[in-house]
């Protein structure tokens, strides 16, 4: 009897586990917030700073952080805790994070769509479609939101496009075609630009800006700059700062000036760019420029005078501690503080870190993030 009991036993343990197994298979555990703690500023002029994790492509791991800057709370994972409902969770690779008015605007590349969200609480108000979406920016009450169309990776990819959105409907109102595979956008006056990329056909890549004049919402013109363009950032001078990645081989990575009055090129500056923040006067810049010859990323931070157009002398990183970061792969500027926030991708598949660094270029703290963490919004 003793044999029988222990069977039954065995046997009632093994189903029960096959009957939870299957649950969740059916309804996906939700991956619980985790909080930590920084230095709190309780007088800071900015509330807090949403941290987006593009997270691995075809992983479904893009995630959203919050810090609380005057509580000194860091919250990571926020959205699946937040919004359970949604069963696969924020989606698969993060591009792009912004506020504008009420509302926090994230772009998710691969899933195809722009998470709406309330920027107070990170719980969803509408999902927008919009296949292989890139980047968002905004102007009198509309999101405009570049995207590459397409696959991933068709070198046979038609022209790009951007969709306007009306930020009280959430609904997409006009659409405009433009270069291909376009990246990061600004507007200057009632003119949106754009960097097309064309990065899907390395051996024939975009090398233009796409002007879009913003009552007709056409396509007015192309800027000629350089292959492979990226970021795009506009300063308060009518000047925009573009950056260029070359081709990985015998092409370097280079930033370009444009005058926004004349749309012509304006400066040239030889040194490798992969992402920079305007605050103020100065822009904030990294590079981590890969050479498949070399395979090998060179890493190099640099800051500009944007009013006078030099390179300064001065480092945001003075410290050493750029020596311990792997990948530089995002970068804000608090307007007040003038603290510098950089995020380290690391190896891309594990946690990455945010480095906090004060305006002489001393790090103050730093915090495990999630997958690749990348892009920034701060909350006022």
């Amino acid at each position: 009897m003793t044999g029988r009991f222990y069977k039954a036993i065995y046997y009632f343990t093994l189903v029960a586990f096959i009957a939870v197994a299957a649950s969740c298979r059916k309804s996906p555990s939700v991956t619980p917030e985790q909080t930590d703690t920084f230095p709190a500023n309780p007088s800071s002029a900015i509330k807090g700073m949403y941290l987006l994790n593009e997270g691995n492509m075809n992983m479904n791991k893009a995630s959203l952080d919050y810090l609380d800057f005057r509580a000194g709370i860091y919250r990571r994972n926020i959205y699946g805790q937040t919004n359970p409902e949604v069963v696969k969770g924020l989606g698969d690779v993060g591009n792009d994070i912004a506020i504008y008015g009420s509302k926090m605007y994230v772009v998710v590349n691969v899933s195809n769509k722009v998470e709406v969200l309330d920027a107070k609480t990170a719980k969803r108000i509408k999902q927008i479609d919009i296949t292989n979406c890139r980047y968002v920016t905004f102007h009198n009450g509309k999101a405009y939101v570049s995207a590459y169309l397409g696959t991933i990776g068709d070198r046979n990819a038609p022209n790009g496009t951007v969709s306007e959105i009306d930020t009280t409907s959430l609904s997409i109102t006009r659409k405009v075609t433009v270069g291909r595979q376009p990246e990061e956008m600004a507007i200057v006056g009632e003119k949106l630009y754009i960097a097309n990329s064309g990065g899907y056909n390395p051996k024939n890549y975009e090398r233009t800006i796409s002007v879009i004049d913003l009552a007709s919402f056409t396509e007015t013109k192309r800027i000629d700059v350089a292959i492979n363009l990226d970021r795009l950032k506009a300063d308060e001078y009518g000047d925009l700062y573009v950056t260029s990645r070359g081709d990985y081989y015998d092409i370097p990575s280079k930033l370009f000036v444009i005058d926004t009055k004349t749309d012509a090129i304006k400066k040239t500056f030889d040194i490798a760019a992969s992402n920079l923040w305007i605050d103020d006067d100065t822009a904030y810049i990294y590079a981590t420029e890969w050479n498949y010859t070399q395979q090998k990323n060179t890493i190099s931070y640099t800051m500009l005078n944007v009013k006078d157009e030099t390179i300064l002398n001065s480092k945001f990183i003075a410290d050493g501690t750029d020596k311990n970061i792997t990948v530089p792969y995002g970068i804000i500027v608090d307007p007040y503080t003038k603290d510098v926030y950089v995020t380290d991708a690391g190896n891309y598949v594990t946690s990455g870190t945010l480095y906090c660094f004060d305006a002489g270029g001393q790090k103050k703290w730093q915090m495990i993030t999630g997958d690749i963490p990348a892009h920034f919004a701060f909350v006022y």
